[in-house]
C-alpha cells in the first residue's frame, strides 16, 4: 500500500456539517465545503458523488457510527458518500460523514472494510452505485424533505437547520431520481460511461466490483469542464 501523503492525511470529520439520516444533504455540504477549504477544485471538478442502494432499498455497510454492533454494521436503504479523485498519482479518497474509518479513507481501504465486497450476500442485499459528478450534483440535486415525514406530515427525523436544496433550475424535490437504483441501469462496461459521468445529470449506475475500476480510469484523466 502507498505511503503517499495524500493517503495518510486525515481530517477531523466534525468540522463538517453532519444531520443524522440526511447523506444526501451532509455530502451537499461536504462537497461545497471541500471546495471552498481548497481541499477540492473549484466547483469541486474533482469530487463524486456516490449513491449507495438497490431496488430492494436494503444495502449493507460496515464500520458505520451508528450501529450499535462492534463490526458497525447497518442495512441502510440508501447511503451517499463522496469520492475525491487523486492528484499527482494519489489514491481516490472517501468522505463518508457516516464512517468510524479514518477520514478521508482511500477508497481501496474503504471497498474493503466497509463494502466488503468478498463477503457473501444474498441477492436483495446486493448494492448498486450511482455515480454522479459533483458540479452536476451541486447545479441540479434538490430536496424538499418529502421523504422524512410521515403520513400525518411529522418529521421522521429532525431536519437539518438550513433551508432545504433547490436545484439551480428550480426544481425543489429530484431525490427519488437519484436513490431509486435498479441493475437494470448499470453499465456492463466501464469505458462506454468514464466520459458519460461528466454530462449526465443523474450520473452512471455500476456495480460494486465496478467502483474501483471505475475511479482508476477516470482518476487518470483531466477532470472534464462542467
Amino acid at each position: 500500500m502507498s505511503n503517499s501523503t495524500e493517503e495518510q492525511h486525515t481530517v477531523d470529520a466534525s468540522l463538517f456539517h453532519h444531520t443524522p439520516y440526511y447523506c444526501e444533504e451532509n455530502v451537499y455540504l461536504l462537497c461545497k465545503n471541500l471546495s471552498c477549504k481548497g481541499i477540492a477544485n473549484t466547483e469541486g471538478s474533482d469530487l463524486f458523488v456516490v449513491f449507495i442502494s438497490n431496488e430492494k432499498k436494503q444495502i449493507p455497510l460496515w464500520y458505520q457510527k451508528t450501529s450499535k454492533r462492534a463490526d458497525g454494521i447497518v442495512l441502510w436503504d440508501y447511503h451517499v458518500i463522496c469520492v475525491k479523485i487523486g492528484h499527482g498519482g494519489g489514491p481516490p479518497q472517501v468522505w463518508d460523514l457516516d464512517s468510524s474509518l479514518p477520514f478521508p479513507s482511500p477508497l481501496a481501504s474503504y471497498v474493503s472494510e466497509s463494502i466488503r465486497p468478498s463477503f457473501q450476500l444474498f441477492s436483495d442485499y446486493n448494492r448498486l452505485f450511482r455515480v454522479v459528478h459533483g458540479p452536476m450534483f451541486l447545479r441540479c440535486f434538490a430536496s424538499d424533505r418529502r421523504h422524512m415525514k410521515d403520513s400525518d406530515g411529522n418529521w421522521i427525523h429532525e431536519p437539518p437547520p438550513h433551508e432545504p436544496i433547490v436545484a439551480e433550475d428550480g426544481t425543489v424535490h429530484n431525490l427519488n431520481d437519484y436513490i431509486n437504483i435498479s441493475a437494470a441501469d448499470a453499465t456492463s462496461d466501464i469505458s462506454s460511461v468514464k466520459d458519460a459521468i461528466f454530462t449526465q445529470e443523474h450520473g452512471v449506475v455500476i456495480k460494486e466490483n465496478q467502483l474501483e475500476e471505475l475511479f482508476s480510469v477516470i482518476s487518470l484523466e483531466q477532470p472534464h469542464p462542467f
